[in-house]
């Protein structure tokens, strides 16, 4: 299992057009193969700051995801709206181990 999370960080007048975008790609992400949850978060500090949080099967799904049709026309539509560059990590579980 790998844990994604994405730190994006919008122009303070994009952040309503970043989310039609999640909006309309999200369920499209959820049911992609190897996706088990897809989640949206927003900073409590910053306005204009979101993070995705997702689960993959793998890190294979998550490449698959990653160069997939979906991943580019969505992420063409939400790169031009960033004020900084995103921050992207790409966990799995250290502890505790399963036995």
């Amino acid at each position: 299992m790998i844990v994604r999370i994405v730190q994006m960080t919008f122009h303070a007048d994009k952040t309503a057009e970043f989310e039609s975008v999640f909006s309309s790609a999200c369920e499209k992400i959820r049911s992609f193969p190897g996706c088990q949850h897809l989640e949206l978060w927003h900073s409590l500090n910053s306005d204009n700051v979101y993070f995705t949080y997702s689960i993959w099967e793998n890190a294979e799904s998550l490449d698959h995801y990653r160069f997939s049709t979906l991943f580019k026309t969505t992420w063409a539509k939400t790169k031009v709206l960033f004020s900084a560059p995103p921050v992207a990590l790409s966990l799995e579980k250290s502890w505790p181990t399963s036995s």
